[in-house]
């Protein structure tokens, strides 16, 4: 499990970082030769989707998502864990959902391309796919986890 998660954290870096070289580099080729990189806007916002799709993978298995917890904050053990049980399957039924949503358009894109370099829009739906999907199984595995009660294991200081 250990390495499933450092492979999802490794994936969803290494996107973040692209995105962030992809528009430094833009601007400074903007500024430094009055030119842009083709295509550097629908890059990074395709980079961006697959970063989002591999983050959500993480935030879902850490529960660590933006949430309003106030009712939860103060509710006893016993319906804490009520509800945690609840918003897990939630989270896991519309995560299946996506994921199967994103395979169909992923397979669907059929050859298309972006607009100046022309690279198949595939390359970045396939990936963004791959990262709803996993968080689909991290988050049936947090489900199972929430229901033996072991949730007190998956802060991600704790995990190294």
């Amino acid at each position: 499990m250990k390495r499933l998660l450092a492979a999802t954290e490794v994936t969803a870096a290494i996107f973040l970082l692209l995105i962030a070289l992809l528009t430094a580099s833009n601007v400074f080729v903007r500024y430094v030769f009055n030119f842009q990189i083709p295509d550097w806007f629908d890059g990074a916002s395709m980079i961006q989707a697959v970063t989002l799709s591999w983050g959500f993978a993480l935030a879902t298995y850490y529960g660590s998502h933006i949430c309003v917890d106030v009712f939860w904050e103060f509710s006893n053990v016993r319906s804490k864990r009520r509800i945690d049980l609840i918003a897990t399957f939630v989270t896991l039924v519309f995560s299946i959902a996506m994921a199967w949503m994103m395979w169909v358009k992923s397979l669907g894109v059929g050859g298309q391309t972006t607009m100046d370099l022309l690279i198949p829009l595939d390359w970045f739906f396939i990936p963004a796919s791959f990262g709803m999907s996993v968080g689909a199984v991290l988050c049936a595995v947090r489900l199972l986890k929430v229901w033996r009660g072991e949730v007190d294991d998956l802060a991600p200081e704790e995990i190294s």
